[in-house]
């Protein structure tokens, strides 16, 4: 089923595209038609505004959701295939360049007789080091060896930008090491969850069949895995505790962390990790560790093979054969997310190209797709976004002028990286063939994990980006104090050919992206960093305490808010929700500036104000299975989509007024629970 039928465009402000076609095509405009005139706005103006597309675009059977993101990436996804293809087709391709490795990568993944073939051989080797552990420090060595191959056993990992000093680079350690990557799935008692663990059980069982098992044995084997994980699972904090930069910050020697786990030593591990000398780690969550400790000798090492093997395979499932890739699909995406169907093996490939090389596929697509002046008009908008930000903290009521200035300074301080980074990063060494696509994937890996090390102990490089321009999706880093916007969040779907009136362009590229990553630099955890990115208290505590007092009320709003008897978890979602809330309104009021909004021009029939809102609900126009809708909840610190619209407009005065919103409407909120942060 072709979901899709017009094809996309690029939309940038300030530039106008012409049709190759001069006659004139009729326009359905998107906010008109995507509506459900069913629904009463004033009660759910998430379905009001956009169920009239869910209505005539089911979701596919090889999603688990459809929606404005999925018509995007999917336009991407073709693009990027032309990409790979052309680059496939051409054999005689210099050795090491760009177009050589994407096509063979690409046609490493699409040779599905070598794939067949090899089964698990690509992991022979990695297999062949787990079967040689004799001792604990042998287990030890491996996991943190599986650590740099792609594997995730026992715990997380990584290099990154010290929280309290932005300018180096810091060895953080933290909880993981779970199959089904949430404590919570192990440990909730619902009916939902013991099914899952049902299902679990019956994919670790297959699983280790893959890997040679008997079947007596692989069910004992599963059993063990799913044991030792939920031991991990109950050392392991919750969704919502790891959104505290500071309980999550504990710097320690090397030698502290060894008193901490007696039974390793971390003095040996790090150079396994790659990293040959260290003084001090960040420990995110020491209690993990500590029962990590006991788990590593309360489990026999025959255990913890067993462990290391289903981790590894799993890692790389996607990857091998097309029983285990099934299986791996059975289980993470039909289980969780309620998907049927794989999607065609082009587009698999396609993404997971895009995700190994994906700093090659973008030079190629700025190059090819991408108009000029995308930089220079992402950055118009965003100032004036920015400008907005500023008038407001100037107008707030609840927060005293020290505060303000800081507030402030922290803003005109916050850099935006727009469209594309000016320089590429370096991936000649990273050397592709079409031999093994299993291989590819891991050497990719490799690459990028060797590429993480070596920033330990260099200077902080600002300027990197980590998000490619063929990437949407946008983000906010508080240790740079920087927003981060790829080039194809410009896309709008709906408005081939014609530049979108304000209220689109302020509702989606204003408030959904610009608005939404700025306020983050002041939500509950980008205002806990200063202008230059260390987590520094520059509030008064009078000002700490009255913004505290608000984002507990954006917490109790959303934590009333359920789905299919689940409610949604106000403390896990509050940073993404007070963005929202801040996006929608900044957006907002940069639109007043505009001359459609002050001559109150109607479009459609519909009025400036209007048009904003329903722009801003088309932004999150996405409709998912009820197994994603779960398991967004348990998993996600992103509310679900209904919630990013109904829950931010219901505390907007203007909102209320432009849908003529009243007392006993769902959408109402009494003036006493409206939330007003920023």
């Amino acid at each position: 089923m072709n979901l899709f039928r017009k094809p996309l465009t690029f939309l940038l402000i300030g530039m106008t595209f012409f049709s190759c076609n001069k006659k004139e095509v009729a326009f359905s405009d998107p906010l008109i038609t995507n509506r459900d005139t069913t629904i009463n706005p004033t009660d759910d103006f998430f379905n009001y505004a956009n169920n009239g597309w869910f209505k005539k675009n089911p979701i596919a059977k090889t999603d688990s959701s459809n929606g404005i993101m999925r018509t995007v990436v999917d336009t991407i996804n073709g693009q990027i295939k032309s990409i790979c293809e052309n680059s496939a087709k051409d054999e005689s391709a210099a050795k090491g360049s760009n177009k050589q490795k994407i096509g063979d990568f690409y046609a490493s993944g699409m040779d599905t007789i070598a794939i067949e073939k090899a089964g698990l051989s690509p992991l022979n080797l990695e297999i062949k080091k787990i079967n040689e552990i004799k001792d604990i420090t042998g287990l030890v060595n491996t996991i943190a060896h599986l650590q740099t191959v792609g594997a995730d056993p026992a715990f997380t990992f990584y290099v990154s930008q010290d929280d309290k000093i932005s300018t180096k680079y810091a060895l953080f350690f933290g909880q993981g090491g779970l199959g089904m990557k949430q404590r919570d799935y192990y440990l909730d008692s619902d009916k939902r969850n013991v099914e899952i663990r049902a299902a679990y059980l019956s994919h670790l069982k297959n699983m280790m069949r893959f890997t040679g098992d008997e079947e007596l044995v692989a069910s004992k084997n599963a059993a063990t895995i799913m044991k030792l994980e939920t031991e991990l699972a109950k050392s392991s904090r919750k969704l919502e505790e790891l959104r505290d930069p500071i309980k999550n910050y504990n710097k320690i020697t090397v030698e502290k962390f060894n008193t901490l786990t007696p039974d390793i030593d971390w003095k040996k591990v790090l150079p396994i990790l790659g990293i040959a000398k260290a003084d001090t780690v960040i420990v995110g969550q020491p209690e993990f560790f500590k029962a990590l400790n006991t788990t590593i000798k309360k489990y026999t090492i025959e255990d913890w093979k067993t462990y290391l093997k289903f981790n590894l395979v799993s890692a790389y499932a996607p990857y091998l054969n097309s029983a285990i890739e099934k299986e791996n699909f059975k289980f993470y995406s039909t289980t969780l997310n309620g998907v049927a169907i794989q999607k065609p093996r082009w587009k698999r490939v396609v993404e997971q190209t895009d995700s190994s090389l994906g700093e090659l596929i973008g030079q190629v697509y700025v190059s090819d797709y991408m108009p000029k002046g995308v930089k220079e008009k992402l950055l118009e908008v965003g100032n004036n976004i920015r400008d907005v930000f500023a008038s407001h903290i100037k107008k707030l009521d609840w927060m005293s002028e020290p505060t303000k200035q800081k507030a402030l300074f922290k803003l005109s301080k916050m850099v935006m990286k727009l469209g594309y980074p000016d320089k590429w990063k370096d991936m000649s060494s990273l050397s592709i063939d079409r031999k093994s696509y299993c291989g590819n994937v891991m050497k990719a890996y490799i690459w990028d994990y060797q590429y993480m090390i070596n920033k330990f102990g260099k200077p902080v490089d600002r300027n990197e980006w980590v998000m490619q321009p063929q990437t949407y999706n946008a983000y906010y880093n508080p240790s740079n104090n920087e927003i981060v916007i790829p080039a194809c969040n410009i896309i709008v779907p709906g408005y081939e050919g014609r530049m979108p009136d304000d209220a689109v362009l302020y509702g989606i590229i204003g408030g959904s992206f610009f608005g939404h990553e700025i306020t983050h630099g002041f939500d509950d955890q980008g205002s806990q960093y200063d202008e230059k990115g260390n987590l520094n208290n520059w509030w008064t505590a009078e000002d700490l305490k009255k913004f505290k007092a608000k984002t507990k009320l954006i917490v109790d709003q959303y934590n009333k808010y359920s789905i299919l008897g689940k409610n949604v978890n106000g403390d896990a979602t509050q940073g993404e929700n007070i963005a929202d809330l801040g996006g929608v309104i900044m957006g907002y009021e940069a639109f007043q500036k505009t001359a459609q909004f002050k001559n109150k021009e109607k479009i459609s029939g519909l009025t400036p104000e209007q048009r904003y809102f329903l722009a801003y609900a088309y932004s999150w126009m996405i409709n998912r299975r009820d197994e994603s809708k779960i398991n967004q909840i348990m998993t996600d610190v992103h509310s679900p989509e209904q919630f990013r619209v109904n829950g931010p407009l219901s505390n907007i005065p203007e909102f209320h007024k432009a849908f003529n919103v009243k007392k006993g409407d769902k959408m109402y909120q009494p003036d006493s629970l409206r939330v007003v942060i920023w």
